[in-house]
């Protein structure tokens, strides 16, 4: 399937009026580039495995939109005018009482494939230590036999495995993970890391995470690596601060794993340790050089013994036992 993208120059300030004016005239999805620093709340909700490098901003966005394309070349050329003319007649009119930038429009061509399947060429299978992973489109060897191996997808809005945070804690994970282990793993996104829990021998796993798309893609990698769902629940909400989700989760977990940000980290710790049971593990990561100590007191802070930190690269883990 083809698809016109629409791309409107504007200012950052602009970006909300000039979505909501688009929506109006039939346009929706935006999907906005600009330079703006993450909010804490932006920083929290992020499920990928790497954020992104902070950019000095300019001042500009730029807003795009995409209407599926016809297959006759007339009938495009026509939606394309048409809906050219609709933008900028908008844009004209907000303009009168609103600083909008440049206001530069210009079309595109994109489709499907370029959105979905163009990442397929960057993930391949590997390993860590000797664990194997396996994306949906590359084929296990007779070489493979007797591996451990985890059948995973990346999905649009989770990792993978392969970064470093997430080794880090898989390595702690197998370390720590006995028959009787329950997991409470905090950001969860694709349940890779309850998974690899499961698989390793731990009895069960509660996951919580901020985004809905998680439940789907825990209950696709679930089905690919063979885990009964009766072992793996899922609760959708900020365990930080949501009474409900805070209930739900209950205690008397063996083992905290959460691999997402030493901004979030520093604020889970007094809510993590009322979850565990004495003995407890706590398993953070995400963490960038420079930060571990700040996570590491703010363990401290919280009650835990911190009993251990690890590095890889410019990642590091933190982890702590309940007394």
């Amino acid at each position: 399937m083809k698809w016109l993208r629409f791309s409107i120059e504007t200012l950052t300030d602009a970006e909300d009026i000039l979505v909501s004016d688009m929506y109006d005239i039939g346009l929706e999805g935006a999907q906005i580039e600009d330079k703006l620093p993450l909010t804490p709340l932006e920083k929290e909700q992020m499920f990928v495995d790497i954020p992104p490098e902070p950019q000095e901003d300019d001042g500009i966005a730029w807003l795009s939109f995409f209407v599926e394309a016809p297959d006759d070349e007339a009938a495009k050329e026509a939606l394309k005018k048409e809906t050219l003319e609709k933008i900028e007649a908008q844009l004209a009119e907000t303009r009168v009482w609103c600083e909008i930038g440049s206001g530069r429009v210009t079309v595109s061509e994109t489709e499907d494939l370029d959105w979905i399947n163009n990442w397929k060429q960057y993930f391949h299978r590997f390993t860590v230590d000797d664990l194997l992973v396996i994306p949906s489109w590359e084929q296990e060897t007779p070489e493979d036999a007797g591996r451990m191996i985890l059948h995973i997808d990346p999905g649009t809005a989770f990792g993978t495995g392969m970064h470093e945070t997430t080794q880090l804690c898989i390595r702690q994970l197998k370390k720590h993970v006995n028959s009787e282990t329950r997991i409470l793993d905090v950001g969860t996104g694709s349940g890779i890391l309850s998974i690899l829990a499961l698989m390793f021998g731990a009895k069960e796993a509660l996951g919580t995470d901020l985004d809905p798309c998680a439940v789907p893609a825990v209950a696709d990698n679930m089905q690919k690596n063979g885990i009964d769902p009766q072992r793996f629940s899922l609760l959708i909400g900020n365990i930080i601060d949501d009474p409900g989700i805070q209930k739900k989760a209950g205690g008397d977990y063996d083992i905290a794993v959460a691999n997402i940000l030493a901004e979030v980290l520093i604020p889970l710790m007094p809510e993590l340790i009322k979850h565990l049971k004495s003995g407890g593990i706590v398993i953070t990561s995400g963490i960038i050089e420079g930060r571990e100590g700040d996570v590491a007191e703010a363990m401290r802070q919280a009650g835990f013994e911190v009993t251990e930190t690890l590095a890889q690269g410019e990642w590091r883990c933190v982890t702590g036992r309940k007394p």
